[in-house]
């Protein structure tokens, strides 16, 4: 072993023993060998992960979508797509946001987003479970629930129409996604006084 690998070895092996590197999500190639060492990052200004969503982007005010931004997309990405979603619903999971063919140059998606289902920079919007295109906030029938916005970075634009839901985004996607980044926020309606 050459004294470059054993430094590069050392390097690598520092990074998986950092506790505070234990949720990095670090990506491999299919060679197995590391592509990246930086995680791919979802993140909101409008909160921190785990926090409480602000009311502005809930039923409980504008119901406008909240800001994202997002670093160290793999290499050989071509396009984003986002999803958000609430495991918690009482008829099973609720959809609340579907987005596709992000330009792989876009590093966030802007607060109250448009709901256009095509968008000039070819950005597309599906159908969620509101039976609706664009961004539905959370309005939650009771107690907390999450609220999981799920961003993957893809090797390709997909062909395919604007308006889809879940289940076909998912379909399209296969064999495409190159990383996931996950944020997760809760949300409960406050009790309105009698």
């Amino acid at each position: 072993m050459s004294r470059f690998n054993f430094f590069i070895l050392v390097f690598i092996t520092s990074l998986f023993s950092c506790s505070s590197c234990s949720n990095t999500n670090i990506q491999a190639n299919r060679h197995g060998l590391i592509e990246d060492v930086f995680p791919f990052l979802l993140k909101s200004h409008s909160c921190l992960e785990g926090d409480t969503l602000p009311s502005l982007y809930t039923c409980d005010s504008t119901n406008i979508s909240p800001p994202f931004y997002w670093s160290h997309k793999p290499e050989k990405t071509a396009s984003f797509a986002l999803i958000m979603d609430d495991p918690d619903a009482p008829m099973g999971t609720w959809v609340h946001w579907i987005v596709y063919n992000i330009p792989a140059t876009d590093t966030g998606l802007t607060m109250n987003f448009p709901k256009d289902s095509v968008l000039a920079n070819g950005t597309k919007q599906g159908y969620t479970s509101f039976r609706a295109i664009g961004y539905g906030g959370p309005c939650p029938p009771n107690g907390v629930h999450r609220y999981y916005f799920k961003l993957y970075a893809l090797d390709a634009k997909l062909n395919v129409p604007a308006g889809l839901n879940k289940p076909q985004l998912l379909n399209a996607m296969k064999g495409h996604t190159l990383a996931e980044a996950d944020f997760v926020v809760r949300y409960a309606r406050k009790k309105k006084a009698h």
